[in-house]
């Protein structure tokens, strides 16, 4: 009895599966399109969402966390001495404490006591050192806290300051705005991002726009003070991060928190994808944009999965 040889079909990978650490793997993140969520748009009209749950440590905060770490060790200002610190509501502490970590430094993060049980665990796990801060003061009073730590403690801390260091956005112009234009072979008409640091709507922002001027970029923000939407900050009563151009958005678009919650339940049932609150935010907003337009190429980001939110109340919710 005789065997037949066969030849392996040739398989096309949309991103490499080795590489020598953590961070040769930090980026290059799918294109998803909409479907069933999209069913009563024109033909003319497409929604895409870059999966970010794809980076290392889960969420598009490897972008960001990984630029802002190799701009300070090429500036000398993170040292082995040094210990990393900065305010976080989770996504970016877990990207420190995963890129950072692995590089051998210590992380130091001051987060709000209501951000998910699942996101302080993971930070414990990670090895992180974790400092509280109110949870009626949100993001804006973990940035107090870590900034009063810097002031006192200046030689023990490097301060990343995420939300006022230019090497955030930077990191999204040099990869997720070029990713953008390749995935979609230059066809993108829309960006629709949310407003948290702004370094994601920023930074994709101003690439898509150097690319293409006619590019509309939509933001979007919870809709009050008082939210739900983990990550998010609005604007007109939050402390303004340093990097975010108030200018650079042709629409805004307001979110209620239950919507958001209402449109992750219908992403994992109808479209299969199990991801976090702000990724809801991101359809709907993507989707009102789409809802407006006879033709068009919107994309969207999807920041982290859902894994980081299974205790919260709203999967049940009818």
């Amino acid at each position: 009895m005789t065997t037949q040889s066969r030849t392996l079909p040739t398989i096309q990978l949309s991103r490499p599966v080795t590489g020598h650490s953590l961070a040769d793997l930090v980026g290059n993140t799918p294109l998803l399109r909409l479907r069933r969520i999209t069913a009563h748009l024109p033909e003319t009209v497409e929604i895409y969402a870059k999966a970010e749950w794809f980076n290392p440590s889960g969420s598009v905060k490897d972008r960001p966390a990984l630029n802002i770490i190799r701009t300070a060790e090429a500036e000398g200002l993170l040292t082995p001495d040094k210990t990393l610190l900065d305010s976080t509501s989770g996504n970016m502490g877990i990207a420190y404490a995963t890129l950072a970590g692995s590089l051998g430094y210590r992380v130091r993060l001051v987060i709000p006591e209501n951000a998910s049980p699942e996101r302080l665990q993971i930070l414990r796990v990670l090895g992180a050192e974790c400092s509280m801060s109110s949870p009626l003061e949100g993001s804006d009073g973990a940035i107090r806290e870590a900034r009063a730590l810097a002031e006192a403690h200046p030689d023990e801390f490097y301060y990343a300051n995420q939300y006022d260091n230019p090497a955030n956005w930077l990191a999204h112009y040099h990869t997720t705005g070029p990713e953008i234009v390749e995935q979609t072979e230059g066809r993108v008409t829309h960006f629709v991002a949310g407003l948290g640091t702004s370094g994601t709507f920023t930074g994709t922002g101003r690439a898509l726009k150097h690319f293409n001027p006619d590019i509309r970029l939509v933001a979007f923000q919870p809709d009050s003070p008082f939210h739900g939407l983990e990550g998010l900050k609005h604007m007109p009563t939050a402390i303004l991060p340093g990097i975010y151009d108030s200018a650079l958005a042709d629409d805004n678009v307001a979110i209620p928190t239950e919507d958001a919650h209402a449109m992750v339940r219908r992403l994992a049932r109808e479209e299969g994808l199990f991801v976090g609150i702000s990724a809801g935010a991101a359809a709907l907003a993507a989707l009102r944009v789409a809802e407006t337009l006879e033709s068009g190429v919107v994309v969207t980001l999807f920041p982290d999965a859902g894994y980081k939110y299974v205790s919260e109340r709203f999967w049940t919710e009818k």
